[in-house]
């Protein structure tokens, strides 16, 4: 899986190219939060249930389904009195889906079972470029720790200031 870092990225830079208007702090950290949300389910493993499960790790969190679930309430409880909350649902639905997406880029790991309650096949894209992240912070200051978030700078930091200057770019008034 790609480290925290990098799910923060992506989910930060998906709010200031596609949602700029509404994003500020709170929906920054709000789809921050919802971009590492799926991993929550690490816990499994402290319940004995093993990393294959569809309850496991990149099992059933790692969906689209959970990804809308989680979007339309995180959007629903902090944005229901405004009247743009369906956007700011769907920055959180996107900031979510983003995680299993960039799981499935990574050289490590069984997939994301994307497609979860449909199917509980476990998918990778074709394209494996992303280094896989330690778990532990600790490893973070190692040869492996840099090699990792030198990965997700060039796979996730890069195409994310592409986007974001894109979005800045086409959003300049024009003469």
């Amino acid at each position: 899986m790609p480290s925290v870092f990098g799910h923060v990225l992506a989910s930060s830079a998906l709010g200031y190219a596609l949602f700029s208007q509404h994003v500020h702090r709170r929906a920054v950290l709000l789809a921050g939060l919802c971009a590492v949300a799926p991993d929550a389910d690490v816990l499994a493993f402290s319940w004995g249930i093993p990393y294959e499960s569809i309850w496991g790790h990149r099992g059933w969190t790692h969906s689209l389904a959970f990804a809308a679930l989680l979007g339309l309430s995180t959007g629903w409880l902090f944005y229901s009195r405004q009247r743009y909350w369906p956007r700011m649902a769907l920055y959180f639905a996107l900031a979510t889906a983003s995680h299993p997406l960039l799981d499935m880029l990574t050289t490590g790991g069984l997939g994301c079972a994307l497609w979860w309650p449909i199917s509980e096949e476990r998918l990778f894209f074709p394209l494996r470029v992303i280094r896989v992240s330690p778990l532990e912070m600790g490893d973070f200051i190692s040869k492996w720790g840099i090699k990792v978030l030198l990965s997700e700078a060039f796979w996730i930091g890069l195409p994310g200031a592409a986007l974001v200057a894109a979005r800045v770019f086409w959003a300049k008034p024009r003469k």
